[in-house]
């Protein structure tokens, strides 16, 4: 994805002669970045403190949605799995890519009506937000409890034959049941060791039964061996058996428990499957709402900032640019050459420079009202299971 700034100056004569000059800086003469106008109705100014005081507030609530935003897009991520690469292809606003939707940008007057003040359109948004970020997490939390649980049983059906479950290697006819006096253990042998096995198992203890070992499963490193021996044999067994390397495994065949083992894997993987669809849904349905409300806000702000900034009557042209990467500093360069009028204070800041007494390292300032969308809300470099620590 891509990073825009969203700009704008205040109208000269005509807010279009604001764009014409801004594009001829910045494409026709360079081709510096690609450039959109940015629509925003005419809203409801209110007093001057309100502005102030709500330009505090936008700056917090931007913050807040753009979390919510990216935690629905990195879950989206997370819950695709192994389909990855088909998340970009689900995260849509309003059934379009994102940048298409930024590029066109038009106001929502059902969702966002603009009669309302702008203090009532800003807490419609912080709701909607809120309402978001509170179901995924409890969607998020049921999940990953099924995902847990799932992928533990997984855990106990694979890896090492020293700890996996035996639940799906043995079976009934490998073993004596139901003896007073007869037990089938089972050992696992290192494949190095099969001859010493073979040569030593009879005589690890008294009572072992001759030739009764047999070889059920293998992996890449070990075998699973069964025994049969009198259960009066099996301490001292156990303990050869470790003197010459060979593990018994803690096992009794219970028919029940492993079938009740088998059940429970089939039942999860079936659940999981079940709430896949209707949380991807969702997830994509959410984001879109998120994504939205979060480019409304930037509206907002805009609006706002633009207000203070330039003054009433409402007069400025919103403008949205998409830098060419390797042009970025030459586009801010020739953006201050075009709008230093505006602020002389300006001049002598720079957001880069670490100056005592002046925390500008958390937000950039410019002649003109700027604000960065970026839309590249995943990042892959992250482990994206940590979003189980969010919730």
């Amino acid at each position: 994805m891509t990073e825009f700034w969203l700009i704008s100056a205040p109208g000269e004569k005509t807010c279009q002669q604001t764009w014409d000059k801004l594009m001829m800086a910045t494409t026709r003469s360079n081709n510096l970045s690609v450039n959109n106008k940015f629509n925003i109705p005419d809203l409801k100014v209110g007093t001057l403190d309100v502005l102030v005081g709500l330009s505090d507030e936008l700056a917090k609530l931007d913050a807040f949605v753009e979390s919510v935003v990216k935690k629905v897009a990195q879950y989206m991520a997370d819950v695709l799995e192994d389909s990855r690469d088909k998340v970009q292809e689900n995260l849509l606003a309003n059934g379009v890519d994102l940048v298409t939707y930024i590029t066109r940008f038009q106001w929502d007057m059902a969702k966002y009506p603009i009669k309302q003040s702008l203090k009532n359109i800003s807490e419609i948004i912080s709701k909607q937000a809120s309402q978001i970020d509170c179901d995924l997490k409890a969607r998020a939390s049921a999940y990953n409890n099924l995902k847990g649980n799932l992928q533990n049983l997984e855990r106990k059906n694979a890896g090492s034959l020293l700890t996996r479950s035996l639940a799906d290697i043995v079976k009934k006819e490998d073993f004596v049941l139901d003896s007073e006096y007869l037990i089938t253990m089972l050992v696992v042998v290192p494949k190095t060791n099969y001859a010493d096995w073979q040569k030593t198992y009879e005589t690890l203890a008294e009572m072992v039964v001759p030739r009764s070992t047999k070889l059920l499963f293998e992996d890449n490193d070990s075998g699973l061996f069964s025994v049969t021996l009198f259960r009066k044999a099996i301490d001292d067994f156990r303990h050869q058996a470790r003197e010459n390397k060979f593990m018994v495994r803690d096992f009794q065949y219970n028919e029940v428990e492993m079938k009740a083992d088998k059940e429970e894997m089939t039942r999860l993987s079936t659940d999981k499957k079940k709430q896949f669809g209707p949380l991807v849904r969702w997830l994509k349905v959410n984001f879109s709402e998120a994504f939205i409300a979060w480019i409304h806000i930037k509206a907002l702000r805009v609006f706002v900032e633009s207000v203070l900034r330039y003054g009433l009557p409402v007069n400025f042209q919103a403008m949205l640019l998409q830098p060419h990467k390797k042009n970025m500093k030459k586009l801010r360069e020739v953006l201050y050459e075009l709008y230093k009028h505006l602020d002389s204070s300006a001049a002598i800041i720079d957001a880069s420079m670490d100056i005592p007494g002046l925390n500008l390292s958390q937000q950039e300032y410019y002649p003109y009202v700027y604000y960065k969308v970026d839309c590249n809300l995943l990042d892959f470099k992250k482990n994206l299971f940590l979003i189980y620590n969010i919730y």
